[in-house]
């Protein structure tokens, strides 16, 4: 099997790590520092079409694929997790919803201005009493017979991409009703941004992704028309799995791409730290060290391509998009804590790219599916009943 790119994806793999060194990597740490978003360099993503790197290009996409943007995704997050959690967000919970089962009047409305990067999308699946029992959604979503309305009312948080000044709407998903064994409807629903009751609240505090938006959003008896319902109506848990199935490929290629950056960083410093008399890359002990995150990284690589390929392919790959984000998202830890090390104090400095990284490691742990989860779902493919 060869696993090496074809030229055009080596080209835009290429292209984007230019544009991560020579564009983010200036910049991002200042953004992170203030806990803003940074909306020129995501304006600058929208330019070169990364928005919309798995979208036909009859939406305004670039006509590739899954691959395409784990690409992009890893190089970015080689330099800058904030920023590619911004794009990975925006396109597999933003616009793929709406791309996969959206109809055609609304894929014509929405998909163009969210390829360009004109606008964000954002995906409000998480509730605060939730967490990874997404089936358990208290938010609500009735019918007016007399307007033709849904009147919405709930709680989400964790939503990313979900305030910022660009953000276009947000997909909710909202119970719409009961089945006759009394079991919930799950609905999925477009609620533009600025729609009456809507609100958003203001950025949470985290401890990582500093410079990527996340809030929590309520919504107070909020009105959109009927034909805002995306998909069928009961399916929007169904819908939320496809989505997070794919998602898991594009989080395991920002956890790569973390984790090589730790790799490249380390590698730096261990050739410019002098101790005793010589460069501590000298020593075996930082060698073997470095080796082990050099194989870690390459070996997550592998991981999310495999699926990737699989998705590209329409093979089944649940299994593999499971295993990609649980390996890759712990080892992304692992590299982290180990950059750290080897900077010393300096690693404890929010000035070295290596503080950032191992801040934003921990939650590829827990976001869009927990390590919990991801064992979960690969006992469940080997045919272990739970």
């Amino acid at each position: 099997m060869d696993h090496r790119l074809s030229p055009e994806l080596e080209e835009l793999r290429r292209t984007v790590e230019e544009f991560a060194h020579d564009v983010v990597a200036p910049k991002i740490g200042d953004f992170y520092e203030r806990h803003e978003f940074p909306y020129e360099i995501v304006r600058e993503m929208g330019r070169m079409g990364l928005f919309g790197l798995p979208f036909p290009e009859e939406y305004g996409g670039m006509g590739g694929d899954y691959l395409a943007l784990g690409l992009a995704l890893e190089e970015l997050a080689r330099v800058d997790s904030s920023v590619a959690i911004t794009l990975e967000a925006g396109v597999s919970l933003g616009a793929m919803p709406i791309h996969l089962f959206g109809t055609e009047a609304q894929k014509r409305e929405w998909l163009p201005r969210l390829c360009s990067g004109e606008i964000l999308g954002a995906f409000g699946l998480t509730e605060p009493d939730g967490g990874s029992d997404a089936g358990a959604t208290r938010t609500t979503a009735k019918l007016d017979p007399e307007t033709n309305e849904w009147v919405i009312n709930g709680t989400k948080c964790f939503i990313t991409n979900s305030g910022t000044d660009i953000t276009g709407l947000v997909t909710v998903t909202a119970v719409t009703g009961r089945t006759p064994e009394n079991k919930p409807l799950i609905s999925s629903i477009i609620v533009p941004s600025g729609t009456p009751g809507f609100t958003v609240a203001a950025p949470y505090s985290k401890v990582g992704w500093n410079a990527s938006d996340t809030r929590e959003l309520s919504f107070a008896d909020v009105r959109v028309p009927a034909e805002n319902l995306l998909g069928e109506e009961g399916r929007g848990y169904a819908q939320f799995l496809q989505i997070l199935d794919e998602g898991r490929i594009a989080i395991s290629a920002l956890a790569t791409g973390l984790a090589q950056g730790c790799v490249d960083e380390s590698v730096k410093y261990a050739k410019e730290r002098h101790a005793f008399g010589r460069p501590i890359g000298a020593n075996q002990a930082i060698q073997f060290k470095l080796a082990d995150m050099e194989m870690k990284a390459h070996t997550a690589r592998l991981a999310w391509r495999d699926a990737a390929s699989r998705l590209v392919a329409g093979e089944p790959f649940k299994k593999e998009a499971a295993l990609a984000k649980l390996y890759s998202s712990t080892i992304a830890v692992d590299n982290a804590r180990d950059a750290t090390q080897i900077h010393g104090g300096y690693g404890f400095m929010n000035e070295y790219p290596v503080a950032r990284m191992w801040r934003d490691s921990k939650i590829l742990e827990i976001g869009e599916g927990t390590s919990e989860v991801q064992r979960m779902l690969i006992a469940r493919e080997l045919g272990l009943a739970g």
